[in-house]
């Protein structure tokens, strides 16, 4: 958790509360204990350097030092420059909080463990040769985006797979229950956001007569983006129940360097035969049973056959990662093939190594697009690399469009958002805003022949500090339904037209200019 994350909680506690979301005496305690041990660190470090003129002259050698070291680092001039700004005004402090959060650094160990985890079960993902030629043969052209994402995520193409594409929430989750109801083996569950609710209350009843059943039950959860919607007891009662259940990286209130990087993967496996991923958490606002930021519009994918092996890896190994139990995934794969209908690639991106499949898909599916390039996300915080594709993409005559939120659900992040509109709006991209609420859809389609659907925003925390993961589907019916909802989306739309928003008032001008400079942090 970074230092703007503590600030933000704080900020946000007396909103949350009007909402009703329960505020947790442990997040509120960590939350404070982290501000203060950053104020004393600060308070520490600047009476050192200010009171010392050895001190200080060592500081500001120190910083030049660390400034020049980020600009010849790899990576986003943005990203530096936010860094290079926050060391020059605090240099030591400032070094210290680099040294703990900067660039997405990991410990080595973390690193290693995650490596191991994966491999053990990454080793049961064999692309079968002849998927690959199929699709050469009948689209050579998109063939090289699987060939990018296989060899950058190292999860295999397949064919015999069907998917179906299900939005809003309120449309996905009565399918999602009968998904449930027919387990018989397991049920394996992976969710940024476990709130309790009528949502969960739903799935809750399902999966305790699953238990009387002799059905397996794992669930991951993440402890921050879950802890402000549980109640007290919420996982010893499941854990009694018979459901076992791993919390990934447990807030707490000492500072470490792991603490920012989240799991915002939601992933559902169901006896080895059905995958479930998309946007959709479990939380009531995500079938529009409470609502908190208008109408929410969201989305979700029901994948079905070979394809649902790579999701199971995906869970067997974030589960031994959260709390060293190994699965035994040879028993869990069931051999499911169904008819013909196109190919899929699951893909997995996180922050335990130099590979970035996420963002570089986005970018390969825009510097190859023929006809046109539709985008549904929820931020568009992107770096000037992004910035630089989707902008040659639309002067190249591709049509780009892009729809974000008109009712944001962070106040600070939306002008973020909103700034980058001026200079794709000149490159000829057009924008459009969602009016009846936040749409947080994360959703690529291009010319009618390839998509993506997953939980992937374009933002720093997706790309750098997030788990994340997705399904690039290629020569399938289910592509045209994302185009069709596309469509349907503009309708309630709202465009950005450039001559109004270069008139736009000076004061939202400033909020956008000096909330960008935070970008990285966001």
């Amino acid at each position: 958790m970074t230092k703007y994350d503590c600030i933000t909680e704080v900020i946000l506690l007396k909103k949350d509360r009007k909402r009703g979301i329960r505020i947790p005496t442990r997040i509120i305690v960590s939350a404070l204990l982290l501000i203060i041990q950053l104020g004393f660190m600060f308070n520490v470090l600047y009476d050192f350097s200010v009171n010392s003129a050895w001190a200080y002259s060592f500081s500001m050698i120190l910083g030049i030092i660390t400034v020049i070291t980020i600009i010849n680092r790899r990576g986003d001039p943005d990203h530096k420059i936010a860094w290079i700004v926050f060391i020059l005004l605090f240099p030591i402090f400032g070094i210290t909080v680099f040294l703990l959060w900067g660039g997405g650094r990991v410990m080595p160990y973390i690193r290693k463990k995650m490596r191991i985890c994966e491999t053990k079960y990454m080793h049961y993902l064999k692309e079968e040769r002849q998927v690959r030629d199929k699709l050469r043969y009948y689209d050579m052209f998109h063939s090289r985006q699987a060939d990018y994402l296989t060899g950058e995520s190292g999860y295999p193409l397949y064919d015999g797979t069907s998917t179906e594409y299900l939005s809003p929430g309120e449309k996905f989750f009565p399918r999602f229950l009968e998904e449930l109801e027919k387990a018989e083996k397991y049920i394996f569950i992976e969710f940024f956001i476990l709130a309790e609710g009528e949502m969960w209350d739903k799935v809750h009843a399902i999966l305790k007569e699953k238990l009387k059943k002799g059905v397996e039950i794992k669930i991951i959860f993440d402890d921050y983006g879950s802890i402000k919607r549980q109640g007290k007891g919420f996982i010893t009662s499941l854990k009694a129940e018979g459901i076992e259940v791993a919390v990934f990286n447990p807030i707490n209130p000492i500072m470490n360097i792991f603490m920012n990087n989240r799991d915002h993967r939601k992933i559902v496996v169901i006896d080895g035969k059905v995958a479930v991923t998309g946007g959709i958490n479990i939380g009531d606002e995500y079938i529009n049973k409470e609502e908190r930021f208008g109408y929410w519009l969201d989305s979700a994918i029901i994948i079905e056959g070979k394809a649902v092996k790579s999701f199971l890896a995906m869970f067997c190994a974030m589960w031994e990662f959260t709390n060293n139990k190994r699965i035994k995934m040879r028993s869990y794969i069931a051999d499911h093939s169904l008819p013909d209908e196109g190919f899929v690639i699951p893909y997995a991106d996180d922050p335990l190594n130099d590979r970035n499949p996420a963002e570089g898909l986005y970018m390969q599916i825009l510097n190859s697009a023929q006809k046109y390039v539709y985008i549904v996300t929820p931020y568009l915080i992107i770096d000037n690399t992004m910035k630089s594709a989707l902008r040659m993409a639309a002067k190249s005559g591709i049509d780009i469009r892009i729809v974000t939120p008109h009712i944001p659900d962070k106040w600070y992040v939306h002008p973020v958002t909103q700034y980058n509109y001026l200079e794709l709006l000149e490159a000829g991209i057009k924008i459009y805003e969602y009016t009846p609420g936040f749409v947080h859809s994360k959703l690529f389609v291009s010319d009618d022949k390839i998509a993506t659907v997953g939980t992937v925003n374009m933002d720093y925390r997706s790309f750098v500090f997030h788990f994340e993961c997705g399904a690039w589907i290629c020569d399938n019916s289910t592509v045209l339904d994302i185009r069709n909802q596309f469509n349907d989306i503009l309708t309630q739309s709202q465009e950005i037209k450039i001559e109004e928003w270069q008139n736009r008032g000076t004061l939202k001008r400033i909020k956008q200019a000096i909330l960008h400079i935070f970008a990285p942090f966001m």
